[in-house]
């Protein structure tokens, strides 16, 4: 399992992060070469980022998200046995591999980190997501239906084969934060958030604001109930 699934997942997801992560910065940072790039060119960046996670982790199956491993498991995957171990050593590489993958992120753009103009808000935007208008049924409810949409969709690919590997996904994202990234920033994927957002509390960042852990719970809990429903769904309508 340490071969065949730990360590390309944690590859893979610190890739995602590295790259998405990246991308945020780029934009939202001062003195940047992409400063005020737009939320286009996240949305595209982060589709980009789970194009080259995905083929990084090819070989554990490039879950990436523990909302798409849950998922797998309610739709009757088994993860070809010992499904409870294997689904804890998923989870933990894609925890370590968000936050190792944040933390690379830091550092390639630490001066920018660094710079009297760069805000403590933008910071820890380049860490986690963050409500518009924060309301906490609203902003699960959107996280539950983003990540419905992801999974649902993932597992549907995996019965209308097209040749597009990884870019189907990474098309899938782009179209998912462009459409319902609005109101939250589309986290659809708790180490996505969880494991920047540890590496944000604990980075020696210059003039970093608190990390908002009281909504933390949300970029959690809502992608892993819309996960798990997608995943219960695709079986009972014979998609899994």
């Amino acid at each position: 399992m340490l071969t065949g699934i730990f360590l390309p997942e944690l590859l893979g997801t610190a890739t995602l992060l590295l790259l998405g992560c990246g991308v945020v910065a780029n934009v939202v940072l001062a003195r940047t070469n992409g400063h005020g790039g737009g939320p286009l060119m996240i949305t595209i960046g982060w589709g980009l980022a789970v194009f080259a996670g995905v083929y990084v982790a090819y070989q554990s199956g490039a879950h990436l998200n523990p909302a798409v491993t849950l998922g797998l498991v309610a739709s009757g995957d088994d993860l070809g046995g010992d499904t409870a171990v294997k689904v804890l050593v998923y989870l933990a590489a894609q925890l370590v591999g968000a936050i190792l993958g944040a933390t690379l992120c830091w550092l390639a753009y630490r001066d920018q980190f660094n710079a009297e103009e760069s805000d403590p808000d933008d910071k820890l935007g380049v860490f986690c997501t963050a409500p518009q208008i924060p309301r906490t049924s609203s902003n699960l409810l959107t996280e539950v239906i983003g990540t419905f949409v992801l999974v649902f969709v993932i597992i549907a690919f995996g019965k209308t084969p097209s040749g597009l590997g990884p870019l189907a996904v990474a098309l899938l994202v782009v179209a998912i934060g462009a459409s319902l990234g609005g109101p939250t920033g589309y986290a659809i994927n708790p180490a996505r958030d969880l494991g920047p957002r540890i590496a944000h509390t604990l980075l020696p960042i210059r003039r970093k604001r608190d990390s908002n852990w009281s909504y933390a719970w949300i970029p959690v809990v809502g992608p892993v109930v819309g996960g798990i429903l997608a995943g219960l769904l695709a079986a009972a309508a014979n998609y899994a």
